[in-house]
């Protein structure tokens, strides 16, 4: 089509004076409007303007479905746009920083072009700004409900947020209108599983397998649903189908691997480091892959060959995190400067009075998920998984009043106590049963210990601890699929669990008897008589089916699952000590914390 239109008489109008003058007549005559910009989409199918001026007229005269297929076209015209097609160059090769001010730009020249919006709010998402992602999206999204891909990415950054609820209802409207899509399938699964709906989520992984049996991710993950219920033989056979598919897919070899009842044999060893030779193996497959051989060499007794194994796979995985130390002991201080006697005893009864739940924290790899199993095979206790509404609600605080923990002092009885609301809420969605108590086991809570007492005065906290050479090399030896920064080199390690000990010895003398410790070594050696006291500080009667926890079938999603599947037993005990000759940089970041475990040196200022 030329640039140029026929108007009345021989008047030539230019095509975009054309679209503009159409926009403008939406308000007051839409199906002049449309008649107009539908003249000139069938005249240029290839501008995108065209069916997007259409489509908003249609909108008005309420044709809302056929509103939609034009939105569409605007979508599909849209990939000839020079200014998108660089921006989604620069996105391909992930240069956000000369992506964003084209699509920015174009933004300010057409306000409703949704390719546009959505690639923005790729950017957004890659650099973790997931609220405006979100913003973004729901506009793309409104704009053009049938934009299935803006639909599906809005889900996943709900996903990312946590939101799971919110995910799961864009999730049903995707399943709805583009059933034949197995990524909707995939993603429905993870947010299922996100809130223990795990039954479900394998049965979606299935289907999903059922259409399109040669994606090895989505093998790996029916795995991981797999070994969380429980199912060891079909989680293992899901791995190794993701491996057959994938040789160099790092996380599936390191998800077998982890199973810590599997041993890995020779030519397990040798295809990983025939798949670490390849030239191009990702950083991620990399590291993944080094977690792995280094299990492998450990079971071996090849104590030197695993530590190397282990350290390059640590120091790979520690320059794609950023985690420094001093702002884990500085967060410590702010904790302990404010959480005097006086500031806890002047809010005393405040908050939510909810008895419901437990919270099981500390360092993770320290025993945690064996006390959950434990409390969990109580009839009066629900086991969830770790949960992330504390440290959400925590961080929103501190943006809301400026910086947390501070931002505590300025709340009154009503703020706090609904913030406990808030949690007790928002973590419905987790409880399955009718029981009254329900267990939230995230070790990182150890530094909200404080802030979980304002707002739930009521709830009861466990401190699961281990001996801290065999609880930070247990660390050292394992990958995390999130956070954990602290654990990927020894002496940030040590001085992460110096400083979780010193926070917890403040709360201690601030809240005498709050915080019920539970040593691993002394459960492990007197389960009874440790189960019993466990149960009555809780409140708890004894029942004997808190001694046979691994009889309970129910779904276990961390890296322990299948070591409370079997009853107690010593393993993992000591497993530093042929480690010991390269663990000096660990020991020396421990200090005190090392020689005077199980005792807890003075508190520091």
């Amino acid at each position: 089509m030329n640039d140029a239109m026929q108007g009345e008489g021989e008047k030539q109008i230019p095509v975009r004076e054309a679209l503009a003058q159409a926009r403008a007549n939406i308000a007051t005559n839409p199906a002049l409007a449309w008649a107009q910009a539908g003249f000139i989409a069938k005249a240029a199918p290839k501008l995108a303007e065209g069916h997007r001026v259409t489509a908003l007229a249609l909108r008005a005269l309420g044709r809302d479905e056929e509103a939609a297929d034009a939105e569409l076209a605007a979508i599909a015209a849209s990939v000839h746009d020079p200014d998108l097609m660089q921006a989604g160059a620069a996105l391909a090769a992930n240069r956000l920083p000369e992506a964003e001010p084209i699509l920015r730009t174009r933004l300010k020249a057409v306000p409703h072009d949704v390719a546009a919006i959505r690639m923005l709010a790729e950017i957004a998402g890659r650099l973790g700004r997931y609220r405006d992602a979100e913003s973004l999206l729901r506009r793309a999204v409104e704009l053009a409900p049938k934009f299935h891909a803006a639909r599906s990415n809005l889900a996943t950054v709900l996903h990312r947020q946590n939101r799971t609820e919110e995910a799961l209802a864009q999730l049903d409207i995707l399943m709805r209108d583009d059933a034949d899509n197995p990524t909707h399938f995939n993603l429905k699964a993870a947010a299922l599983g996100r809130i223990g709906d795990y039954e479900e989520a394998a049965a979606l992984y299935r289907a999903v397998l059922d259409q399109v049996s040669d994606q090895p991710k989505v093998w790996m993950s029916y795995g991981h649903v797999l070994k969380t219920l429980g199912r060891r033989d079909d989680s293992i056979a899901a791995y190794r189908r993701a491996i057959a598919i994938n040789p160099a897919l790092g996380e599936a070899w390191w998800s077998l691997a982890n199973m810590k009842t599997v041993t890995l044999g020779e030519e397990d060893v040798a295809a990983m480091e025939a798949a670490l030779a390849r030239d191009r193996v990702s950083p991620e497959d990399r590291f993944h892959l080094e977690f792995a051989l280094g299990k492998a060499e450990e079971d071996r007794r090849l104590a030197e060959k695993a530590f190397g194994h282990y350290a390059r796979a640590n120091a790979l995985r520690r320059t794609l995190l950023e985690h420094d130390p001093a702002e884990t002991r500085q967060q410590v201080a702010r904790h302990k400067a404010l959480f005097t006697p006086q500031f806890v005893a002047d809010r005393a009864g405040q908050g939510d009075p909810a008895p419901d739940p437990i919270f099981i924290l500390g360092m993770p790899r320290a025993g945690s998920t064996l006390i959950e199993q434990i409390l969990a095979s109580h009839s009066l206790v629900e086991g969830t998984m770790e949960l992330p509404d504390i440290p959400a609600l925590a961080a929103r605080t501190g943006r809301d009043g400026g910086g947390y923990p501070q931002a505590l002092a300025a709340l009154d009885p009503a703020a706090l106590a609904d913030l406990g609301a808030q949690y007790c809420e928002r973590t419905r969605i987790q409880r399955k049963t009718d029981k009254p108590f329900f267990i939230d086991k995230l070790p990182n809570n150890w530094v909200h210990v404080g802030f979980i007492h304002l707002i739930l005065p009521n709830a009861k906290i466990i401190d699961a601890r281990r001996h801290p050479l065999d609880c930070c090399f247990s660390n050292f030896k394992q990958h995390f699929a999130r956070g954990q920064g602290f654990s990927y080199g020894l002496a940030d390690m040590g001085a992460y669990y110096a400083d979780y000990v010193d926070l917890m010895a403040h709360f201690d003398d601030v809240l005498p008897g709050k915080v019920i410790r539970i040593f691993h070594e002394a459960m492990v050696e007197h389960q009874e008589a440790q189960t019993r006291a466990l149960l009555d500080a809780l409140g708890l009667p004894f029942e004997g089916a808190c001694l046979r926890f691994w009889e309970n079938d129910r779904a276990v999603r961390t890296a322990s699952s299948e070591q409370v599947r079997r009853p107690i037993n010593r393993d993992g005990m000591d497993a530093w000590k042929p480690f010991e000759p390269w663990l000096g940089p660990l020991k020396d970041a421990l200090g005190d914390e090392l020689t005077a475990y199980p005792a807890v040196p003075p508190t520091s200022s």
